[in-house]
This record gives structure tokens, sequence and C-alpha cells, in this order.
């Protein structure tokens, strides 16, 4: 177990600094802080008013897509909330035709939980219902099914069938490009004035065999990028997961980490830097932040990523040390003169950091818990980005 206490790492004391924060800190000592820190002058309060409202304005009317969708059924409503959970437990269901018939029986049916598929367990571990209590849009004793049985009751079966299909398909098109990197090429040619750093779902390395397939993964995703790329200047790049290249990516096998992991995914950058694309080292759990930086730090050491600028990494706002992570990273380009390039992200394992916290017994999360939280570190964090 992880105590809620400091903890430290460094690759190598001549080379990277010293990464320290406390893991779990309470919101309300991190609160204080950024809230000091985050008071903007009136003019600039106005700038951005009307900045958002021409934004709002532009799209009202045409939002397209998954905004569609989020606008007819908002989730800030119950029944958005629980036409969402269903879709996303659709989508683990392996081929559409099942899928189909799944929607059929769920929605005709609406005892769902005595059926062969655990569909409650299925529909109560979806983050979208996860949000929802936490928001408190979600009273004790509804579940999915109540509340969708009650939109069945007032709109019908073939409308709620209708908007279940709309909601899988969109967050199936919308957040995933294609089931291949080739598909996924073709699929961003249509929004040529989007920049794309290609990520591979699913990664998390059980066997050797799993890593060294993800690694053949990722490299052949560099070939395809760089041949369809051109000579844009705004050329895309490669998003690589740690996890996936090696099974043993935690903490306790740090030293075989460092042997095993770094040479491999020097491989990748190297092979990202010659074919002028960009390698960003995506954010993965809290529990995995020390070894990851750890990683970065050896690569950032290497005498052959030296004079390239497309090496980098994501920081996690909803991430309590992601003010750290920043300084950390800030203080290591300059003693090791590199230029990094870092994606500034919200975050993506929400409930699987509460849920190992609580497991844990831990006093607190090392994640925020309020979505205000993570938008004032996420403002504290572009300062800090834009200070270096």
């Amino acid at each position: 177990m992880i105590p809620d206490t400091t903890i430290s790492s460094a690759a190598d004391a001549d080379t990277a600094p010293l990464f320290s924060a406390p893991y779990a800190p309470p919101d309300e000592v991190i609160a204080a802080r950024l809230l000091r820190e985050a008071a903007r002058a009136s003019d600039a309060e106005r700038r951005i008013d009307a900045y958002a409202r021409r934004l709002i304005r532009g799209r009202a009317g045409g939002l397209g897509g998954i905004e569609d969708f989020l606008h007819a059924y908002s989730l800030s409503t119950k029944e958005g909330l629980a036409l969402m959970v269903l879709a996303e437990a659709l989508l683990r269901v392996p081929d559409a035709a099942t899928a189909d018939r799944l929607i059929e029986d769920k929605l005709a049916t609406g005892d769902w939980s005595s059926h062969h598929v655990k569909s409650s367990a299925l529909l109560v571990s979806a983050s979208a219902w996860t949000l929802g209590v936490t928001a408190r849009i979600i009273h004790p004793g509804e579940t999915p099914d109540t509340i969708l049985e009650s939109l069945i009751k007032r709109l019908g079966i073939p409308a709620v069938r209708a908007a279940t299909r709309q909601a899988m398909r969109l967050l199936g098109s919308h957040f995933v490009l294609g089931q291949t990197i080739e598909e996924a090429l073709e699929h961003a040619r249509m929004h040529r004035a989007l920049r794309y750093s290609f990520d591979m779902l699913g990664e998390g390395a059980r066997t050797g065999a799993d890593a060294e397939r993800y690694f053949a993964s990722y490299a052949h995703a560099i070939d395809a990028i760089a041949a369809s790329a051109g000579d844009s200047a705004n050329r895309p790049g490669i998003s690589v997961k740690l996890s996936a290249l090696h099974p043993r990516f935690e903490a306790v096998s740090r030293h075989r980490v460092l042997a095993e992991l770094v040479p491999r995914a020097l491989e990748l950058a190297r092979k990202a830097r010659d074919l002028d694309l960009n390698f960003t080292v995506d954010a993965e759990e809290a529990d995995r932040l020390e070894l990851t930086l750890d990683v970065i730090a050896a690569m950032l050491a290497d005498a052959s990523l030296r004079g390239w600028d497309g090496f980098g990494l994501a920081v996690q706002a909803y991430q309590k040390r992601a003010p750290a992570v920043i300084d950390w990273l800030d203080e290591a380009a300059r003693r090791l003169r590199r230029r990094l390039t870092v994606r500034l992200v919200k975050g993506a394992y929400w409930d699987t950091e509460i849920k190992r916290a609580q497991e844990r017994g831990l006093s607190d999360y090392a994640v925020f818990t309020r979505k205000a939280m993570t938008d004032v570190c996420y403002a504290a964090c572009t300062r800090r980005l834009l200070a270096a």
C-alpha cells in the first residue's frame, strides 16, 4: 500500500532533479494555494467572458456529432446519464449484432438484472454513472434500470432504442478514429485543421509477448503516420503508454523496468525522431507517476536524443501532484538543456483512482474529487507551463 506521505524518486541523481510531492493531501490545503494563484484582474475576466460567449454563439444551431447528443440528453440529467451508461456498457460488447440484440433485450424487458449478462454490474461500473453520483444528480435508490424504465414509459421503446444506438455510434466515432492506424489516418484526413497524436487503446502488457506485440504495433504506427503526414509543418505524433512496453511497469520492479523498458522506449523515440514525428509518453495511474518520471529522466539523459525537441509527455491536471510534475519537468529540462513538449489534460482514470484509494483505506485521494478543483489546478498548471 502506498501511504499518504511524501514520495521521492530520481533515475540518476547526477542528471535528474528529485521529485517530491505529497501523494494525497487534503483538497483544502491545495485549494487555498491554487485559489490565491488564480486571481485575475477584472479586465481579464471580461475578456474571458466575451470570448466564451463568442464561442458559444458560434456553435449554436450547428453543434453536430456528440455535441448534438449531449445537448439533447445532457449528462446533467438523470436520463442523459442513464443513456450514456447503457451506451458505454454496450461498447464493451465485441460485435454490433450482439449489441443490437442486447439493446432490444434490455429495453424490452425492464428486468435487467435477471439475465445471463450481468448488466447491473456493467451499468453501475460505467464512469458516467459514477460522475452522476458524485455530482448528486443521482439520488439514493436510483439505478440505470429504474431511470431508463421511466424514460421508456415516457418516450417509448423505439425512441430510447434510437437514442442508445446514437450514443454508441457517437462515443465510438468521436473518441476512436479507427480499429487500425490506417483507418484512423484515413478518418483524420477529413479534419486536416486538427493536429493529432495517435494512441493505441487497450494497452497494458501482461506478458513479455504482449509487450513485444505492442512494441511492433507502435513501430508500425510510427511508420504509417510518417508516410501519411507529408511535408506538413503540423505533423502528427504518437502517444506511447509505458505500461504497454513492459509487463511489470510497477514501482516494485523499478530496477528491472529501467534496465529493460528504457532501451525499448528509446528505440521508438529515435524512430519517431528520424521520421520527424512528436513522441509523447502518455500519462497513467497515480501509482505509476514516479516510475514514469524515472523512465523519462533516463530517456532525457540519453545522448542519442539531444538536440531533438519532439520528445514530451502528458500531464494530468486532476492529479494533485500535477503542478509539482511541471516544476520537476522545468528543472529537468533546464538541467539537461532539453526542450520538451507537454500536453496538459484533465485526466482519464478517475474512477479507478477513487476505487484504489478506497480499497487501501487511504485518508484522501491522489486525484481531485470535484471538477472545480481540477479546473483551478488546470489553470495553475497552464500558468506554470507558459512561465516555462
